[in-house]
């Protein structure tokens, strides 16, 4: 290792931030569209990386000197865990800080739905309500509508807090059954019986191979026909195949999607042409505010590690003792 540790990193940072990398060590700055091959070059004698690139065997293979891995971002599905700890990598991320926005945004798009606001805004603008014609059909008020949050981590929870002090009943689903002590009062339900219930289902999980396609055909058929689904989690969790199939059936009332499987999704995708279905381009970060503090925390995990203190958020804290 060098004396100055070499810091790689693929993503935009404000001045101050780089500032700070610089000071900790010999930074070298890739563009986020580099080749592959130009990262796993830089990698060759790293001992940080900072960025979104896809970390397997091949990237771990070719920065033999990581110490750790940290991402602007909270979801780690483009990391190989298990590789990176008998790496002796630490993978950090940024939960926390954006549960706001995403709150937001899932408060947004169920409003959305509810309100029926993409076809009173198409017949507005499309020239039906100047014409005189016939208005689309009414919406519905939440409150009192059962919110079924699959994934009760810190945004399940937060969008089940204001989504109850508007009036609806919460019920959740995840891996363990007994809520967090901060959580907010609401029931368990196995997942089948949450879909039975729910007249809003809301994605929250992390996706990792046993929530890929958690929702699919038999999934979205135990679903209410007046239901609505909103995934602003990962898009692989639903299939989407099997959700634009079950809203071209009727099957369910409308969906509201932030995430799509592939992004950016093919333009004949049939997701675009199902109908009662928002789609998003993956915004529920998108404020500044919000990935300032991102990038503001990924660039303290990072340096935490260099330095050897414990980082705020480590997702595999036992690789901090080496492999």
């Amino acid at each position: 290792m060098s004396e100055r540790p070499v810091i790689c990193n693929q993503t935009w940072i404000e001045p101050e931030l780089e500032e700070k990398l610089e000071a900790a060590g010999t930074l070298v700055t890739l563009s986020e569209e580099a080749p592959r091959p130009e990262l796993l070059a830089a990698l060759a004698d790293a001992e940080a990386y900072l960025g979104w690139d896809r970390a397997d065997a091949e990237f771990f293979d070719a920065g033999p000197s990581l110490r750790v891995v940290s991402l602007p971002a909270v979801g780690y599905d483009n990391v190989d865990v298990a590789l990176a700890t008998r790496h002796g990598v630490a993978v950090c991320h940024t939960p926390g800080v954006l549960n706001t926005a995403v709150a937001d945004l899932t408060m947004t798009m169920i409003f959305m739905l509810a309100r029926r606001i993409p076809a009173f805004r198409a017949y507005a603008e499309g020239g039906g309500w100047a014409a005189g014609d016939p208005e689309p059909p009414l919406g519905h008020d939440v409150a009192g509508q059962t919110l079924g949050v699959i994934g009760f981590g810190r945004i399940g929870r937060e969008v089940t807090r204001r989504m109850q002090a508007l009036g609806m009943r919460a019920i959740w689903h995840d891996r363990f059954d007994r809520a967090p002590a901060d959580a907010p009062e609401s029931e368990f339900r196995a997942l089948d019986d949450l879909l039975r219930e729910s007249d809003y289902v809301s994605v929250h999980t992390n996706l990792d191979e046993s929530s890929r396609h958690l929702l699919g055909e038999r999934e979205l058929g135990l679903m209410r026909e007046t239901a609505y689904l909103v995934n602003t989690a990962r898009g692989p969790i639903v299939d989407q195949r099997a959700l634009a199939a079950a809203l071209h059936a009727g099957a369910i009332a409308g969906a509201a999607l932030d995430v799509l499987e592939d992004e950016p999704p093919d333009a004949d995708d049939p997701i675009f042409g199902a109908p009662n279905v928002i789609i998003l381009p993956h915004i529920g970060t998108s404020t500044e505010e919000t990935r300032r503090a991102m990038r503001e925390l990924a660039v303290e995990n990072l340096l935490a590690v260099l330095e050897g203190r414990p980082p705020p958020a480590c997702v595999n804290p036992e690789a901090l003792s080496g492999p």
